[in-house]
């Protein structure tokens, strides 16, 4: 299993969005580097549901449900992805970024130095650490 973070604007959609919709199609994704990212999540994956722009703290966490495919909300014959994620659950306790910006062992993780990707990958040890920091039991 891979870990993932991916941002959304709350303002755009949001976390009680995702949690209303069950499984949403993660659409509207326009940069190469996320695109690459989409494109490797696999079923089973797990990803942080981030707040960006307004809040900037991860809110909930969801599953790929299903694999890239092309994305609907792009123009027809261009080569942009989404993935399906299902709702797994809020965090008990929302993870700021500057909380994750203050703890040492995170500062390589792409939120940090790559603020403006919008899928970010995660190594097992930074998604438990961020699950430990946001109270998060992962089942």
């Amino acid at each position: 299993m891979a870990y993932w973070l991916i941002k959304s604007e709350p303002e755009a959609f949001s976390w009680a969005q995702q949690m209303a919709n069950g499984t949403e199609p993660w659409t509207g994704v326009r940069n190469h580097q996320a695109k690459k990212n989409l494109a490797t999540m696999e079923i089973g994956d797990r990803a942080f549901f981030y707040h960006s722009v307004s809040e900037k703290r991860i809110v909930g966490v969801v599953e790929v449900v299903r694999v890239a495919y092309p994305d609907p909300t792009a123009s027809e014959g261009s080569a942009w992805v989404c993935t399906d994620m299902r709702a797994v659950g809020a965090m008990p306790r929302p993870v700021t970024l500057a909380e994750i910006k203050a703890t040492p062992d995170l500062q390589d993780i792409a939120l940090v130095r790559q603020s403006r990707l919008s899928v970010v990958p995660l190594t097992p040890t930074q998604w438990e650490r961020l699950c430990v920091m946001g109270e998060w039991v992962d089942s």
